[in-house]
């Protein structure tokens, strides 16, 4: 065999055998795929009704909408004409769907039982993540590049009112404990505490060592929000009693979206990158407990709180076609860090 060629396959070697190193070094094991209907253009984000069993996945490249029913294990239905389908949040007690239509600066309602469209509201430019607030039953959507929240009655879609958040804005959670809307400024490198009721900025909370916070959840139980910084791929703890950064973790380059598991105190963090990052909540910090490569275009994760299993679309599976990855929960094994993606 010629040196160069062994060189080349040697080379080979190492590599797959490190993206399969950091595959197993994650606590997941499969639960077989579910193929996804469309072409391999990006999925953006996932909203799951655990009661229900039903998971919604926004096709943002084939404007459309998912609807997968984890229970058999297959598509219910796809639903079009959501031009750059970006942002979708189920509301089970509601019985609808929201999703943010990105090329036409929308937020639309459909029937979760349907798939019908129900109507549409106005955002401001480029309507990304979504919240529901359901003390005053309305809903936020996040305006990226505007830099601000449009929030609509969520049963008749009419305006509510919109907050200025001074800059470029990540994503929106609502904290149920104290009653609060967060928001992640990644123009600012800050979060906004906004009054839902008032529909003001009542605090500006600094992320010390955090580069364009991007994704956000919150643990309400426990006073704590997370927040993804992708640009320089470290995840920030603020704790909502002082407001003040309390932890940060190194996780995936880029990332993206978050989950948070509230029954079993586990977090997951997937990245654009493809690297998803497990850690789970204990003595009062977050402990990193796996860290790999998953897949290209793993940079979404929907995780169910009965079940404990996650959920992650990507453009192309195994097959090589568009797969929903389900995946269980499995052992703890810490680590100091997240490995390099492949």
């Amino acid at each position: 065999m010629p040196a160069g060629l062994l060189r080349a396959l040697i080379i080979v070697a190492m590599i797959a055998t490190g993206c399969a190193n950091q595959s197993s070094s994650l606590p997941l094991k499969p639960l077989g795929d579910i193929s996804l209907p469309g072409d391999k253009s990006r999925f953006d984000y996932a909203s799951l009704d655990a009661q229900r069993g039903l998971l919604y996945v926004a096709h943002l490249g084939a404007s459309e909408v998912v609807e997968i029913d984890l229970n058999a294990g297959r598509v219910v239905r796809t639903i079009p004409n959501v031009s750059q389908a970006h942002g979708v949040l189920v509301v089970g007690t509601l019985g609808r769907v929201f999703v943010t239509a990105t090329g036409t600066n929308q937020v639309v309602a459909l029937d979760e039982n349907t798939g019908a469209e129900i109507g549409r509201a106005p955002t401001g430019a480029y309507p990304d993540g979504l919240a529901y607030d359901p003390r005053r039953n309305a809903i936020w959507t996040t305006n990226e590049t505007a830099g601000t929240e449009t929030v609509v009655d969520a049963a008749t879609l009419q305006p509510r009112g919109t907050v200025d958040l001074g800059g470029e804005v990540g994503n929106v959670s609502y904290d149920s404990t104290g009653d609060r809307m967060l928001v992640a400024v990644q123009g600012r490198n800050d979060m906004a505490v906004v009054d839902p009721a008032a529909m003001t900025v009542q605090r500006r909370v600094e992320l010390a060592g955090c580069d364009h916070p991007h994704g956000l959840t919150v643990d309400s139980a426990n006073g704590l929000a997370f927040v993804a910084c992708d640009q320089n791929a470290i995840l920030a703890t603020v704790d909502e009693t002082t407001w003040r950064v309390v932890g940060t973790n190194r996780v995936g380059d880029d990332p993206d979206v978050l989950a948070y598991d509230a029954t079993a105190r586990r977090l997951y963090v997937a990245a654009e990158s493809g690297t998803v990052t497990v850690l789970d909540f204990r003595d009062s910090a977050l402990v990193p407990i796996g860290s790999g490569h998953l897949a290209d275009g793993a940079h979404v994760v929907a995780v169910d709180p009965n079940t404990h299993r996650s959920y992650y679309p990507v453009p192309e599976g195994a097959n090589g076609h568009p797969a929903l990855l389900v995946r269980a929960a499995t052992g703890d094994r810490r680590i100091a860090a997240p490995t390099r993606a492949c």
